[in-house]
C-alpha cells in the first residue's frame, strides 16, 4: 500500500487488494442514509473519524486486476483512509465457505468479489436505522434527507456533499423538536438517547456482534431488529443475520425453498446450512434478484423496513 498527494491537494491511497474484488457490489450492501453516493467518477463516502471529518473517493476500476485508488480530504483523511481496507472487505474471509445450496453456490461462483465490508462507526449507521423503524422505506428517507438538511454541514473535498448530523448537537433537541421531520416519539426517544450515548456506542465497534447488539439494545426503543441491521453493516460479520425484517425472510425462503411466505425461524432454519457464513448467503441470495410472487394488495410505495421487529 503506498500513500501521497491526491487530487485537490487530499491524500491518496493506492493498493493491490489480496484476492478479487468487486468495489460497487460490495459497497452496494452499505449503501443507505447517505453514507455512500455511487457516481460515475467512483464511490464517495462522507464520515466522521476521531481526528475529524472526511470525504473519501474510491475511484472506479477499470477492470478487476487494476489496483484500488482512494483520495481523501479533510481533518480526518488520513484515517478514513486507512478504514478504506474495511469498507471493501478486505479482512473479509471465505477461504473455507463451502455453500450447501445450490443457489447460493452459484451466485459465489458468479461473484467471487463480493466481500463483506464494515464501516465501524456505530452512530452513523443506527440514527437512520433508528429513523427506518416500523415505517415504509421511502418515508425514513424523507425523513432522514430533511434532518440532514437541516443540521448540514459541507463535507470537506470537492463533490457537494454533507456530512452526517453531529450527534452531539442532535443530542440537545428534545422530542417535539423531530415532529416536523415526520419522527414520532416512538422514534424520537430511542434517536436522541443514541445520540446522547454516542461516545459509549461507539466503543462496541471493536466488540463482537453479540456484545455489539446487546449493547445497542441498552437504548430503550432499539430492537433485534435495529441492532442486528447496524452489526451487520458496521462489523460485516459472516454469519450476523438481519432478523425482524419484514422482507428478508420471505426472500430467503423463496429463493432456497420456493415458500412464498416465512418467519424469522423459518429463515434461520433454511440458513442453518450455511453457517458460519450465514449472512454471505443472504448477500448472494439478494444478488440473484428473486423474490416470491405478490399475491393482494401491496402494503405501500416501497418495502416496509422491520415490520416485525
Amino acid at each position: 500500500m503506498s500513500s501521497g498527494p491526491g487530487a485537490g491537494d487530499g491524500p491518496t491511497i493506492e493498493f493491490d487488494p489480496p484476492g478479487a474484488v468487486d468495489v460497487t457490489l460490495t459497497l452496494s450492501s452499505l449503501r443507505g442514509a447517505g453514507r455512500l453516493r455511487f457516481a460515475a467518477d467512483g464511490v464517495w463516502q462522507v464520515t466522521r473519524t476521531s481526528d475529524g471529518p472526511a470525504t473519501v473517493q474510491i475511484d472506479p476500476r477499470p477492470h478487476v486486476e487494476a489496483p484500488i485508488i482512494a483520495h481523501a480530504w479533510g481533518a480526518g483523511a488520513e484515517r478514513a483512509l486507512a478504514q478504506v481496507p474495511d469498507l471493501l472487505g478486505l479482512a473479509d474471509r471465505a477461504d473455507d465457505f463451502a455453500p450447501a445450496h445450490a443457489l447460493v453456490r452459484e451466485q459465489h461462483r458468479r461473484h467471487p468479489g463480493l466481500r463483506l465490508g464494515r464501516t465501524r462507526s456505530v452512530i452513523e449507521v443506527l440514527l437512520p436505522t433508528i429513523v427506518e423503524q416500523k415505517v415504509p422505506h421511502a418515508d425514513a428517507s424523507k425523513s432522514w434527507r430533511a434532518l440532514r438538511r437541516a443540521f448540514a454541514e459541507p463535507a470537506p473535498g470537492p463533490a457537494d456533499l454533507l456530512l452526517h448530523p453531529d450527534p452531539t448537537r442532535l443530542a440537545g433537541l428534545a422530542y417535539h423538536d423531530l415532529h416536523r421531520f415526520g419522527i414520532e416519539r416512538k422514534r424520537a426517544d430511542p434517536f436522541l438517547a443514541a445520540c446522547r450515548a454516542a461516545g459509549q456506542l461507539e466503543r462496541f465497534a471493536d466488540r463482537t456482534p453479540d456484545q455489539l447488539m446487546a449493547g445497542l439494545q441498552q437504548v430503550r426503543g432499539v430492537g433485534p431488529w435495529t441492532a442486528s441491521m447496524v452489526a451487520r453493516v458496521v462489523l460485516g460479520h459472516p454469519d450476523t443475520v438481519v432478523v425482524g425484517d419484514y422482507g428478508i425472510p420471505a426472500m430467503v425462503a423463496w429463493a432456497l425453498a420456493r415458500e412464498r411466505t416465512a418467519d424469522d425461524a423459518r429463515m434461520l432454519e433454511l440458513l442453518e446450512p450455511e453457517r458460519p457464513h450465514r449472512a454471505r448467503a443472504v448477500a448472494l441470495i439478494m444478488t440473484a434478484g428473486l423474490s416470491p410472487p405478490r399475491h393482494g394488495p401491496r402494503l405501500g410505495p416501497a418495502a416496509i423496513a422491520g415490520l416485525a421487529r
